[in-house]
């Protein structure tokens, strides 16, 4: 696997890696106002690390995948929200570059790439929740709108200003089939946000969209009516990858910081790091991050040259959220009383990765693609 970076893609790295010190100071008191500040939105935007693969007539920088995760990672070590801005601009900048007009494509996604604006997708519902193909939420055509009902989860909630949603536009067809995804304003007639509280990841404000009688054009419409589930869904692919790196960031230094604190406190006249029974799970956790970052580095490189990376990415979302979050709290452990307070961003983070183990798909998920990538669906769960 080739790794080495050019030019343009050492910059763009260099530039993320230029905002930890920023980023990790403003980390609570974007929890506490439960948003990410539009101005360090577009500032991130200006410096083109928002969807640097997409298409430079969309504002991006044409550049290989692995550059945005490379860049989630080293935003995500100074604020792990902030880093969740990047996977869903790339996810939703690809979705819309891909599937939308030229002329739907043209209105949303430069204001991505910019940090102008938020395009949230909701797949998820609350009664629903990992049975994605099979949505409550329908549209049904009327003249040249579709009309949109129902309720979908999703992140960005409060901040976006357009959202894509996945609906039944076929109420006959089975599961995973009659599915069609469009891209909706948050202002449109008949939308209405409900904030919900979660335990971590506030500043990206989850919430609960309610759309009643929602009127959007049909040029709104992603991808092929019926077909948007498997089309779209391939986006998935890509940002599974991207969520691995950015709970591995935050996890990273996290584990850097706990080897600097145990190395200067002292305990029974020595260093805690002379012990064993610390510098072991610190070491345990070095070599799994390591691990797993490699297979999320390997994925992004298997879709950068056009290789079936499926199985990849599900290894990616369910394994690496779950090794950041040990790392994370065996770091929080080994910090004592000192690490518990909140004063002290490792519970943060702790709360936020936690949240990945659950968003974007569950392990169980996650797991059950694996196996009928490895086995055949015939032969799988």
């Amino acid at each position: 696997m080739e790794m080495t970076l050019s030019p343009a893609q050492e910059e763009l790295v260099a530039a993320a890696s230029g905002l930890h010190e920023k980023l990790a100071a403003g980390y609570r008191e974007r929890e506490t106002a439960r948003r990410i500040e539009p101005e360090l939105r577009r500032e991130i935007g200006a410096l083109g690390l928002i969807g640097p693969e997409l298409p430079s007539e969309y504002g991006g920088r044409d550049l290989p995948r692995l550059t945005s995760g490379l860049i989630v990672e080293q935003i995500a070590r100074g604020d792990f929200n902030v880093g969740y801005l990047q996977v869903v601009g790339s996810l939703v900048g690809q979705i819309l570059a891909s599937n939308a007009t030229a002329e739907t494509a043209g209105k949303y996604v430069p204001r991505i790439t910019s940090g102008a604006g938020i395009v949230g997708i909701g797949l998820s519902e609350p009664d629903a929740g990992s049975d994605a193909g099979n949505p409550r939420m329908t549209a049904r055509k009327d003249g040249d709108s579709w009309v949109i009902d129902g309720v979908k989860s999703t992140s960005f909630a409060t901040q976006s200003e357009a959202t894509v949603l996945f609906a039944r536009t076929d109420p006959e067809a089975g599961r995973g089939r009659g599915i069609s995804a469009f891209v909706v304003d948050m202002d449109s007639p008949g939308v209405r946000i409900e904030p919900v509280e979660d335990a971590g990841t506030r500043a990206v404000e989850r919430g609960l969209i309610h759309c009643d009688g929602v009127r959007v054009p049909a040029s709104n419409l992603l991808g092929t009516e019926g077909a948007g589930f498997t089309q779209v869904m391939q986006g998935f692919d890509f940002s599974r990858a991207l969520i691995g790196l950015q709970c591995l960031g935050t996890a990273e230094i996290t584990v850097e910081e706990t080897w600097d604190y145990v190395s200067h406190r002292q305990a029974f006249d020595q260093p805690l790091s002379k012990f064993q029974g610390v510098s072991f799970p610190l070491a345990e956790a070095e070599t799994q991050l390591t691990a797993a970052r490699l297979l999320c580095l390997r994925t992004l490189h298997l879709k950068d040259t056009g290789q079936n990376h499926t199985k990849e990415a599900a290894m990616c979302k369910w394994w690496a959220p779950k090794v950041a979050h040990d790392a994370i709290t065996q770091c929080l452990l080994l910090h004592g009383q000192f690490g518990y307070r909140t004063d002290k961003p490792i519970e943060q983070r702790m709360r936020d990765v936690l949240g990945l183990q659950i968003g974007d798909g569950t392990a169980q998920i996650m797991k059950l693609i694996i196996a009928r990538q490895s086995a055949g669906r015939q032969f799988a769960p």
